[in-house]
């Protein structure tokens, strides 16, 4: 088989597309290898959980990368927004004590603290949507580019249960895929974060 005529049909594809490879970085699992006949576009179902695009681009659908849903009031650019990035029980097997979010460099929306909250959610359904039902002390630290937030619980995240981040921003300018990473740290002597999981946030 040649494998110069094999590839250039798969290269000529990613050019229609329009995904700079930066972007395409920002969307890759944990952990995932860099593999480009490992690209998987995988259909997803429509729910209130999950407001955006039905299709999804990433890496590796066998590597490390977990999906975590979330819900939006607006998926539109510039439009104001309120985000639930949701953190159901069956996400994660402890109590959470500090809670880190990445963002990528180029979701050019400027998150504030006061509009940050963490809340015990009742999940949306058919009929429903998400809602928060008690709202959980919490201090939150964002970094000065809107990079990263800390979350600091005034008490551990109980592993039941089901839990937000509840985000109130303005939409950044440019259309897109975000991928924003979860990293949690369990109450214990070694304060270590471990990959909780990944919010692919569609901006239309």
């Amino acid at each position: 088989m040649n494998l110069k005529a094999t590839l250039n049909p798969m290269l000529k594809n990613l050019k229609k597309i329009n995904i700079n490879s930066r972007k395409l970085a920002a969307v890759t699992g944990i952990g995932a290898g860099l593999i480009a006949t490992g690209m998987a576009i995988e259909t997803l179902n429509a729910s209130s959980l999950k407001a955006g695009s039905l299709m999804e681009f990433r890496w590796d659908s066998s590597g490390n990368y977990k999906k975590l849903y979330y819900w939006q009031s607006s998926s539109e650019k510039r439009d104001r927004a309120t985000y639930y990035l949701t953190i159901r029980e069956k996400d994660r097997n402890a109590a959470i004590l500090k809670l880190s979010i990445t963002i990528p460099d180029y979701f050019d929306a400027k998150i504030k603290p006061k509009k940050l909250s963490l809340c015990k959610i009742q999940l949306g359904g058919m009929l429903s949507k998400t809602k928060c039902i008690e709202r959980i002390p919490a201090v939150f630290e964002v970094a000065k580019d809107s990079s990263e937030i800390d979350i600091f619980p005034s008490q551990p995240i109980p592993a039941e249960g089901h839990f937000a981040i509840v985000m109130k921003i303005f939409n950044p300018s440019s259309a897109g895929m975000f991928q924003f990473n979860a990293l949690a740290q369990a109450p214990g002597d070694v304060p270590m974060a471990g990959y909780l999981g990944s919010w692919n946030i569609d901006i239309q």
